[in-house]
């Protein structure tokens, strides 16, 4: 080592080193804040401390941090989420509590704190208790709502007012309103403050709202609650529960002008709009008539400027637009050009047309030359002679048919039926029937024997000989005939023809 390094003091030294007689070793950062811990909780184990609640935050754990402060000094504080259950009314920045713990440090920052286990609201603490564990049960149950707020009427023709008839509250408004823009007021007088007040204001408020118009009193378009300033004491009727689900309940819009600009209860948080003194709730309730007027007038006005302004613009642009529009001259010129084009072209067309049915005419004119024509019916003549009928032709013809016609005859006579009973046969029939066996003949009976001459009825019996055997003794006949049934065969008088299909 270097003998610069060894010039250096205690103050100075680089590297740390015991020395000899020193009985104070070096504490932990940890082991110091724990000493400082405990001489706090044993020295200020018990506390209460008066101050005003400064940055006031509530974790999601539920613990409550906050800072308590007077007018030269700030303390932390903590309170844990089962103390802070216990709470009767809701902290807020501002409010002046004094708060009951003990002292303790934060080692994490190096800090003291006090750990709040009760703590109450200063001066009036009772009351303001009283109203701020109220106002936290109707806010839980949503009166104080910003959805539940009604719109305010631009223009209300009857206005409900709900105050005493001997104060100054009930002029003022009126005042106001004459001023501003006349309009029909409806009171409902009652007691502002002291016993009975909050039941009569609720009533009053009530009453208004079940108002349907159909009697002599037209139902109120707008409430208004008014009551001049004073004490909490003085205003505590319109922090009653009682008035405030009076106020929240009403179907008529409402305007709360309870006190003055700095007092508020829980009527104003009830209320659609609230309004700083009872003048202020009458400007809110209506506009002013002269500035309505004006504003007519004015947009009137604006309405003929716009109206005029419009036309001059679209007549300013009409007319631009017809600078930049061509002029018929200049839209039909091309028009004009292409008609004359075309008349010069039709007159030349024409012409040429002409001359082409000419030269067709003359070229057909020289093809009808007499010559010609002869020459053609010349030899029309002869293919008019070689088809002319000449009567070998016929006879031949007719010579060929007949001989046909003869080799038909001869055959249609050898298949006439009739032409074997020439030569002795005949024909048996039965039921229109030929009976071509014995058998037939004995199923039949009755059957009809054909001959060249004529017809016989007969009977077939059952001793007739077989046909093909000789007869060795005369027998009975067989077939029995009936004279009347004998007919001749038709076609076969004299002078006329037999009919081969007969």
């Amino acid at each position: 080592m270097s003998p610069e390094f060894d010039a250096y003091d205690s103050s100075g030294r680089l590297l740390a080193e015991e020395r000899t007689g020193d009985n104070a070793p070096p504490l932990s950062v940890s082991e110091l804040s724990g000493l400082l811990k405990r001489t706090v909780e044993d020295r200020f184990g018990h506390v209460r401390l008066r101050g005003e609640i400064s940055g006031f935050k509530r974790a999601a754990s539920g613990h409550l941090y906050l800072a308590l402060k007077d007018d030269n000094a700030v303390i932390d504080g903590v309170m844990w989420k089962g103390g802070a259950q216990r709470l009767a009314f809701q902290p807020q920045d501002g409010v002046e509590v004094i708060a009951t713990g003990k002292l303790t440090t934060y080692p994490g920052r190096s800090k003291y704190q006090i750990v709040i286990d009760r703590m109450e609201l200063a001066g009036e603490g009772a009351l303001m208790a009283l109203l701020e564990k109220l106002k936290a049960k109707l806010a839980g149950e949503g009166l104080f709502a910003p959805e539940r707020k009604k719109a305010l009427p631009f223009l209300p023709r009857t206005i409900g007012v709900v105050t005493s008839p001997t104060g100054a509250v009930i002029r003022d408004i009126l005042h106001r309103l004459e001023d501003r823009c006349p309009t029909n007021v409806l009171l409902w007088p009652v007691l502002v403050q002291g016993q009975g007040a909050a039941e009569q204001v609720a009533r009053a408020v009530r009453g208004f709202s079940a108002m349907d118009g159909s009697g002599a009193l037209s139902r109120p378009d707008l409430v208004i609650v008014a009551r001049g300033g004073g004490s909490i004491e003085d205003l505590w009727s319109f922090n009653e529960e009682i008035v405030v689900r009076a106020v929240a309940d009403c179907t008529i819009p409402i305007i709360s002008a309870v006190g003055h600009e700095t007092d508020t209860t829980l009527c104003d948080y009830a209320a659609d709009r609230r309004a700083p003194t009872p003048t202020a709730a009458a400007e809110m309730a209506v506009p002013v008539r002269a500035e309505l007027l004006a504003g007519l007038s004015e947009m009137g006005l604006r309405a003929g400027r716009a109206v005029r302004r419009g036309a001059m613009q679209a007549r300013e642009r009409l007319e631009m637009q017809a600078r930049l529009m061509p002029t018929p001259d200049t839209l039909l010129a091309p028009q004009r050009q292409r008609l004359d084009q075309l008349s010069d072209g039709l007159v030349s067309g024409l012409r040429h047309r002409l001359a082409d049915a000419r030269a067709h005419l003359g070229q057909a004119g020289g093809a009808l030359r007499p010559a010609l024509l002869r020459q053609h019916v010349t030899r029309a003549s002869e293919r008019l002679d070689r088809l002319k009928l000449r009567p070998d032709y016929l006879s031949r013809a007719l010579s060929d048919r007949a001989t046909a016609f003869d080799r038909v005859s001869r055959h249609f006579a050898s298949l006439n039926p009739d032409l074997p009973l020439q030569r002795g046969y005949a024909r048996v029939m039965a039921a229109g029937q030929l009976v071509q066996s014995v058998a037939a003949a004995q199923a039949a009976g009755q059957v009809t024997l054909h001959f060249k001459d004529g017809t016989v009825d007969a009977t077939v019996g059952d001793e007739a000989p077989l046909l093909g055997q000789p007869l060795e003794k005369p027998v009975p006949a067989a077939i029995s005939t009936s004279p009347r049934a004998i007919r001749k065969p038709r076609g076969t008088e004299e002078g006329q023809q037999q009919d081969l299909f007969s």
